[in-house]
Formats: C-alpha cells, structure tokens, sequence
C-alpha cells in the first residue's frame, strides 16, 4: 500500500506555497506563486482581496495535481498557516466586504478613547500606557469601525486570514489558538477568548459571535467541503488540522520543542523564538505567542522589518546585481553574497540597528533605523554586510532576554526562513552568537510544521516528539570562527548595546516626522 501524504498550504507575505510532504519531512512536490501587487491607496497601507488569497491557493492545488498526480492522489490530510495578524470582513453570506489588511499596514488610528473602569490607572503605574496607545491606534477592528462604519455594521464574522482560508476549505468558522496572533480579545495565557471583562473588548469593538471558534492546534478544523473539491481539486471530505502561524509553524518544523533551543527565523519579520511549558512573557507585560504544540507558549523577540531589510536595499542599491542576475540567471541575493565574503567581520567598523519600523516589542515605539561609522573606505557591500549583522546582534539580544526569563542556557541554535539558504548569514549568525548554526533539512520550516501538526491530527504520530523524530533533520552546521566570535562580541557590548540608548533622545525628537 503506498504511503499517505500531506499538503500544506503557507500563505506568506510574499508569495503562496502549496507543498506535499511524506511522513518523513521530504518534500514530494511544491508549487509556489508569488503575491507582490498589494493594493496602496495611500502611504504605508498594504491591503489584498481576500479572493486572491483563495484563488492564488486554488490554483496552486490544481499546479500540484497536475505535476505530482501520485503524490497528490495519497494526500490524507491538509493544514494550513498564514502570516499573521491579517484581517478580513465577512457579510452575514460570508463574502468579503473589504479588503484584507495585511500584518506590514501602517496605517493608525488618532483618536483613541480612555478604557472604562480601572483599566487605565492599572496601565499607567505599571508604565504601560504607550503600550496600551500602540494597541488602541494599531488595532484595525478600531479603524474600520471608525472610518468605514457602514461596512463594520454590515460585518458578520471577523476573522484572521488562516480563519478565512479554513472557512473557504471546510464552509465553518473555525481557527487554531495557535494562528491567533492580532490586535483581537485574545487571553494568550489560557489560549481562549478573552473574558468579557478584558480591556481588549473596549479597544476592539467586536462581538463574540463574531469571531470565529477556536480548534487546539492538531486538532479537526473540519472536512472540505464539496464547493472546495471542485475549486481546489482535492477530494471532498479531506481532514482539515488546525496548524499554528508561520512563525510558531517554523519553530515546530526546526523541532524546537524545548528550552534549550531556539529557533531563529531570518523571514520578513526575523524572530528568535524559544517554545515553553510555562507562561513566561519575553518582555514584561508583552505575552508569549500561542505555540503550535496545543497548551505551550513561544517566547518570541523580533526585528519587525528583518529580511525585509535585504529586499529594501536591493530595490534601492542593487540594480546592477539585479540586471546581471537576469542575465546569468541566478539570484541578486547570491550576487551581493560573493561582494561580502571576503568583509572582514564588523563590515570594518560599520555598525547598523535595524529599527527600519520598530514593532510593539523592542526596543520602543520612537526607534528608528541607525548606521554608523561610515569611512571613505565603505562601499555598498559594506552596507549590506552590516545589514545582516545587525539583524543578527538584535536577536542576540534577544536571545539573551528570553535566557533570562527562563532560567535556562540556550544551547541548540535552529535557523530557517529565506535568509538560511546564505552561508554568509549562517556564519556570522554562528559567529555573533558564538555558537553553531544549523539550518534544518529543508529551508519550508513553516510548511514542515503545519504537516506536523496534521501528522499528529490524523493519528500517524502518537506525539510530537515522535513526529519530529521521523519529520526533522539537521542539515548544514556553521561551527563558530573564535577569532571572529572575538570581534564581534566586543562591538555587541562594547558599541552594539549602547547605540540606542544614545540615541534615544534624538529619535524622540524626530516624532514630528512619523
């Protein structure tokens, strides 16, 4: 009897994979479609149909089916992970009243009204009173409610961008706790809907009924149903497993699943994240993220703009690399690695914090973007050498927080996400935190553990530790370079930590320009 396979569906910020994978993490087939014409009606917003989403999905099954006819014939179950804090509206009959805003929007909401009750006085003497005014001004339930309110009052369910994706698959409102990742009355310690009594009910102007019902991760979202057979090309009745967001996906599909192992993801948002048993906020009163693994917790630090860093540079300084990978077919990526290579480690004495759109989390909502130590020596390898090391001296950073909220050295470095497949990257990131780099098997880590999740959803695993152990392999390990782990441990302390507090007052300054 031939083997079940799985298909995993990884709706990213730049493009849509439909992948096959057999019980033992290999990929069989792949299709992957890029997503890059968001719609930007004004500066810093970034919204897509919902529709797009779905078809772009579509169309991947049927590229499957069409390649991979024997693999696509064995697929048992399907799961799915999206980015996250993606939002869309939907009518009474489940159609989209607008578009989705997507998790990179920038948009704000000026006029935030004071909570009721004790709710402030309880936020200002614990010093949280901007976290609370970065909440109010980026939760888009807010925004539309506000600005559009003809379309809010038409909104039947509000759901994230994986809930709308199940509810196209199986035609019910369901999502996993584990993709609940947004500005919505989440409770992140007991992975429920909040309490009635939660400030977060006042911020979003939501209704439980609204929101859809909430499936542990590995567990039974619902069956497809007949309307998606005949759009996707998949059989009817087809298990649909809860699996988690795509960061908590790739820390499950590196096979983090302990403390001493961290889980770095060089993705558009670059995080390091650690999985827990307890609940252990990384940051104080900023909670972990809902685990893929159903009641654990992910402690997560990130550099919201990350990777998204190497893109940017390339648009704006790299189109001689871009021509000349269209002529030798390669990417501009491996082009501008062969200019860094032979860059002595600190990029000579260049020094980048990569603030380029500071999140909620670290370091503070007035940060901004610094390079210092310009020569006349530098030239634009420099710069993007200094890109990927600055991302990797911040979440040194904070791997060393998450260190201490947890009581527990970190021993076991996993780094997947784009940014993995450069063996510059590996090197310095193995290099800066002095010690070895590994990238898994496969660089589809958020895929891989989306088909975990659905692995241990049908039964053919009994745990995850014993679907990791047949799922994930180590791949490449990058050893650390002690002479170079020498040089950058003295620019993390001795000049890396104490740029932002130096340059903190002159950030506030500049809010005028926000």
């Amino acid at each position: 009897m031939s083997e079940p396979t799985l298909l995993t569906i990884d709706n990213g910020t730049q493009s849509l994979r439909a992948i096959i994978f057999d019980l033992h993490g290999n990929i069989l087939s792949k299709c992957q479609i890029p997503i890059n014409d968001y719609i930007s009606e004004h500066p810093g917003w970034y919204e897509q149909n919902p529709q797009y989403f779905w078809d772009t999905l579509c169309m991947a099954c049927h590229k499957l089916k069409a390649d991979s006819p024997e693999a696509f014939k064995r697929i048992k179950a399907i799961s799915v992970t999206t980015l996250r804090n993606t939002v869309v509206n939907l009518d009474e009959h489940g159609k989209p009243l607008r578009p989705a805003i997507i998790w990179s929007d920038q948009r704000k909401l000026e006029q935030t009204k004071p909570l009721k009750g004790y709710w402030n006085y309880l936020f200002k003497i614990a010093g949280l009173t901007s976290t609370l005014k970065n909440f109010q001004s980026s939760c888009q339930a807010a925004w539309i409610a506000h600005h559009q309110p003809d379309i809010w009052a038409k909104t039947s369910k509000y759901l994230l961008l994986s809930g709308y994706l199940n509810y196209r698959l199986t035609g019910t409102y369901k999502d996993s706790t584990a993709s609940q990742v947004s500005y919505i009355p989440f409770d992140y310690k007991r992975h429920q809907w909040a309490k009635s009594s939660d400030w977060k009910w006042q911020v979003a102007p939501l209704e439980l009924e609204q929101l859809p019902d909430l499936v542990k991760p590995g567990e039974l979202v619902g069956n497809l149903h007949s309307t998606a057979s005949l759009q996707t090309g998949l059989p009817e009745g087809l298990p649909v497993i809860a699996a988690g967001a795509d960061k908590a996906s790739e820390v499950l599909g590196s096979g983090c699943l302990h403390q001493h192992q961290a889980c770095i993801s060089y993705g558009t948002t670059a995080t390091i994240n650690v999985t827990s048993e307890k609940y252990l906020e990384p940051i104080r009163f900023i909670p972990p993220y809902p685990s893929s693994v159903s009641g654990n917790y992910t402690l997560e630090f990130q550099v919201h703009r990350g990777y998204w860093m190497v893109n940017w540079f390339k648009q704006e300084f790299a189109h001689a690399e871009q021509q000349l990978s269209k002529e030798l077919g390669v990417s501009a990526e491996q082009l501008l690695e062969e200019t860094i290579k032979d860059i002595a480690p600190g990029s000579d004495g260049l020094i980048l914090q990569p603030y380029w759109s500071p999140g909620v989390k670290t370091p503070g909502p007035e940060a901004r973007g610094a390079i210092i130590g310009f020569k006349d020596t530098h030239t634009k390898a420099h710069v993007y050498r200094a890109i990927l090391e600055g991302i990797a001296y911040s979440l040194r950073e904070g791997m060393e927080t998450i260190q201490k909220k947890t009581k527990q050295p970190i021993t076991e470095l996993i780094v997947s996400g784009g940014g993995s497949q450069s063996d510059t990257s590996m090197q310095l990131t193995a290099d800066i935190f002095n010690m070895p780099a590994t990238r898994p098997h496969t660089y589809e880590t958020s895929a891989l553990g989306a088909a975990i999740n659905a692995a241990v959803g049908i039964g053919i695993y009994a745990s995850y530790d014993e679907a990791i152990e047949s799922m994930c392999r180590h791949g490449k390990v990058f050893l650390p370079n002690p002479e170079n782990s020498k040089i950058y441990e003295k620019i993390q302390q001795d000049i890396y930590k104490k740029v932002y507090n130096r340059l903190k007052p002159l950030y506030k300054s500049l809010h005028f320009f926000s």
